[in-house]
């Protein structure tokens, strides 16, 4: 491979088309598991090399449960990515959650169904840990970084991940919130178990769009919108920092995770 890249972002409210990058390229790129959402941008900001990957789609025409989480990774691996950070949208679960506030994810619980979660095929068995499913090193990053911005992030958050591309029902909501679980996306699962497996450590930031509707407030796909795009300038502010901060030398376990998890 050509082109490297030391730092990964998914999303599509990424710095790439801010300008912010020098001499931008975009690169196309077939893996075994098919294409992935889009091209690659690739650039550099600040002496980092960048790769931006869309996961819906530079247009935005892809569902959560059809995107190929599998080839994404598998992409960022071959450019040869170290990082991965994953901006996303979810729901709230509880009361002070509240839509534009940001989260981290520390935890999450998986009710996908139909998606490939493993670079585990025939003749190959791995039985990865996840039970600390994020990088620390990566979190501990975000977390200075909004903590100088003063920007308002809920430091321990566990994620439901649910199929998608429908938004929960009434009782399945109140179910996910009796979990004492505090959000709930539809991407998050499988792509940060794919990165262990990939050795790639990975972190997620969240931004709360609206109240599911345990809160009695049903929600459009439209108002989701409307409160990501007021979001985008702090999240891309957010990224830019925070690019500066992630350490070049890991002192994290992540890229060490099929060490023990292999047959």
């Amino acid at each position: 491979m050509e082109e490297t890249a030391e730092i990964g972002i998914f999303g599509g409210t990424g710095i790439y088309d801010s300008g912010l990058l020098k001499e931008p390229k975009e690169i196309a790129i077939d893996t075994p598991y098919g294409k992935p959402s889009d091209t690659i941008t690739i650039g550099e900001f600040n002496g980092r090399k960048i790769a931006f990957l869309p996961r819906h789609g530079k247009k935005h025409t892809i569902p959560p449960h059809m995107i190929n989480y599998r080839a994404n990774i598998w992409a960022f691996k071959e450019l040869g990515v170290k990082r991965i950070i994953a901006p996303s949208a979810v729901g709230s679960l509880k009361e002070e959650f509240a839509p534009r506030d940001f989260a981290l994810p520390t935890q999450f619980l998986d009710f996908t169904k139909s998606r490939k979660g493993s670079f585990s095929e025939d003749g190959r068995v791995i039985h990865i840990s996840v039970a600390d499913p994020f990088c620390p090193e990566l979190q501990k990053a975000i977390l200075d970084v909004t903590d100088k911005q003063e920007l308002k992030i809920h430091k321990e958050a566990t994620y439901v991940c649910i199929e998608g591309p429908r938004f929960s029902t009434k009782a399945e909501s109140k179910f996910y919130k009796s979990t004492g679980a505090e959000i709930i996306g539809m991407t998050l699962v499988p792509e940060c178990q794919l990165a262990r497996e990939a050795q790639i450590c990975y972190a997620s930031i969240s931004t709360v769009t609206d109240y599911d509707v345990w809160a009695e407030k049903p929600v459009t796909a439209k108002e989701v919108i409307e409160t990501l795009s007021k979001n985008v300038e702090l999240t891309k502010k957010l990224l830019t920092e925070l690019i500066d901060k992630i350490p070049v030398s890991k002192s994290c376990s992540c890229e060490k995770a099929l060490e023990e998890a292999e047959f």
